[in-house]
């Protein structure tokens, strides 16, 4: 008995430093899986850039230092594509501004009516020159959007003017006037935004600018015809996917819990259409059948089936998917391209990266820019956990394009500097 009583008394003691054992083991884990979680272990790194080495390219590596840098996510979560992205989708951005821009309305053929907001640049061009930036939100957005107005208040106090584009359908007080909205790659509302900029201000430069699904609309847009790159200086895609038909495949995975957000985007999608669905039931393509399979659908690619692809009327979903899609497109344009993406973007899988890949290594126009953080248009950069106002991405495009218009001005220099030595020599 007495030496069971020991026994006792010597496991009673070691309890406390078992349990402490205990505490520290959970602790350690915890911290793995944080570690895991947040990416904290991966280095910060420059850019990947992609391209052919032209006279361009050299002169805008050396213009575009944002390029040439590490760029440095906040230190806490910005190494996580995930939180990027979230964040993104929740907060948009930090300190966002409201520019003041003036809402116009344009009829089309259909009976649609497309939107854009116009906003005035803030202050003189660098170059001097007149030159608007024509941008393309992404996938459900409009100009009220947080990262937008971001972007559209640095770029006007760049001595940019700005033309944003409100997806039809998009806008929460603006109701449809034809029983269709906003597709994949239909590039006719954007189309009429340009047109009607290259009358209202002629001796205007253009940018254009495309963000995730709006990235595959500007290029596509200006691939369906030469006249479209009339007065374009550049484009700028950030964070789209290039072929909806690879994408679709991707996007029923789990991998990066693709799946999950392709929920998520599906839910977001279905009420938008939900709210106009008084004009799109008088489609004589759309009816009740459709809207119950929309109401039952949990993935995007149910819902391109069921509803999108009809607006326009094609005949199966791989139609819609091929015809809408840049890929086929891109390689028509001749103006410079920057094409951005992220590593870790959970919604752009890496596979379709070999698209801008191939298209920098074979187009000359074509410069492709990897980075290994910033999630789907997250790119914030920040110290340790407060992001700063201003984004990777915000700096990159219009440093690019600043770039892009002085190029454009030497050149436009030289020629004139030739012509004139030329008549001088006939004379």
């Amino acid at each position: 008995m007495i030496l069971e009583d020991s026994n006792m008394q010597t496991f009673g003691s070691e309890l406390p430093a078992m349990f402490d054992g205990m505490k520290l083991a959970a602790v350690a884990a915890v911290l793995y899986v944080v570690v895991r979680c947040l990416n904290l272990t991966s280095p910060t790194a420059v850019p990947q850039i992609i391209s052919q080495d032209t006279p361009l390219s050299r002169y805008l590596l050396k213009s575009c230092p944002m390029l040439s840098k590490e760029y440095i996510p906040p230190l806490i979560w910005g190494k996580s594509g995930h939180l990027q992205t979230a964040l993104y989708g929740k907060m948009g951005r930090v300190s966002t501004p409201t520019p003041c821009g003036l809402r116009k309305f344009l009829p089309m053929q259909d009976g649609a009516t497309a939107t854009f907001d116009l906003f005035e640049a803030l202050g003189k061009h660098s170059t001097g020159d007149d030159v608007t930036m024509v941008i393309c939100p992404g996938i459900g957005n409009h100009s009220e959007k947080n990262y937008i107005r971001t972007f559209v208040d640095y770029s006007q106090r760049q001595g940019y003017r700005c033309a944003v584009l409100n997806h039809l359908g998009a806008l929460p007080d603006m109701e449809l006037t034809s029983p269709r909205m906003f597709t994949y790659g239909c590039t006719w509302e954007f189309g009429a935004m340009v047109a009607y900029i290259k009358r209202a201000f002629p001796q205007t430069q253009l940018v254009v600018v495309g963000f995730s699904l709006g990235g595959n609309i500007a290029c596509k847009f200006l691939g369906e015809n030469r006249s479209n790159q009339e007065q374009v200086l550049c484009c700028i895609s950030v964070c789209q996917g290039y072929s909806a038909l690879r994408a679709q495949e991707t996007f029923l995975q789990w991998d990066q819990c693709r799946r999950l957000y392709n929920f998520v985007l599906a839910g977001n999608m279905k009420k938008l259409i939900l709210s106009h669905r008084g004009s799109l039931l008088t489609s004589s393509n759309i009816g009740d059948t459709d809207l119950n399979k929309l109401c039952a659908a949990t993935s995007l690619m149910q819902i391109d089936d069921n509803i999108m692809r009809k607006f326009h009327g094609y005949n199966s979903l791989r139609e819609y998917y091929e015809k809408e899609s840049c890929v086929h497109y891109v390689h028509n344009v001749s103006v410079p391209l920057l094409l951005v993406n992220s590593s870790d973007d959970p919604l752009v899988h890496r596979s379709l990266l070999a698209i801008p890949c191939m298209l920098a290594d074979k187009m000359p126009n074509v410069m492709f820019a990897l980075t290994e953080h910033g999630g789907h248009m997250g790119f914030f950069e920040g110290a340790v956990l407060f992001p700063h106002p201003l984004t990777w991405m915000d700096k990159v495009i219009v440093e690019y394009t600043d770039a892009i218009c002085h190029w454009e001005k030497k050149q436009q220099a030289c020629q004139r500097s030739r012509n004139s030595n030329s008549t001088s020599h006939q004379d």
